[in-house]
């Protein structure tokens, strides 16, 4: 595409902007800023969407005691079992096991400290959720998702 066709529609970008490929007038390509694009703007909405409904989904189970904090952690960054596994040098079994919260309240210093450090927390955060978790809300509209 030309560097002058290349789409500008409102994004959920914000006042960043994607850089993309385009032809300049000698049929160079050149690097061009694009605000958005409908489709990829409505796809990534989408994603973010999901993103917001999988940690309220978590954090409505932390809270009613279903899982551990771990949950939370792991949707915020988003992760699955088997990738914090592989950070945290553990098998997938075990962690789904923390995901436990009796289990998880007996983890040792240690453990915690690993998954602290995977999360970039202090190990003593491992334990607490925000009190109004929000992601992605300027993404959303400003809406956070109802826990």
């Amino acid at each position: 595409m030309k560097e002058t066709d290349v789409p500008q529609d409102q994004a959920i970008l914000g006042p960043w902007h994607e850089i993309c490929y385009a032809l300049d007038e000698g049929g160079r390509y050149v690097l061009a800023p694009s605000a958005g694009w409908d489709p990829a703007n409505l796809a990534n909405r989408q994603a973010w969407e999901t993103i917001a409904a999988e940690v309220a989904r978590a954090v409505s189970a932390v809270r009613r005691g279903v899982e551990s904090p771990l949950s939370y952690h792991m949707a915020v960054q988003q992760m699955d079992v088997a990738l914090l596994a592989r950070y945290v040098k553990l098998s997938r079994w075990r962690v789904r096991r923390h995901l436990r919260p009796e289990i998880f309240r007996k983890l040792n210093p240690q453990l915690r400290e690993r998954y602290a450090a995977v999360f970039r927390l202090a190990a003593a955060d491992l334990d607490r959720l925000p009190e109004h978790p929000e992601i992605a809300c300027e993404v959303l509209g400003g809406e956070a998702p109802a826990p």
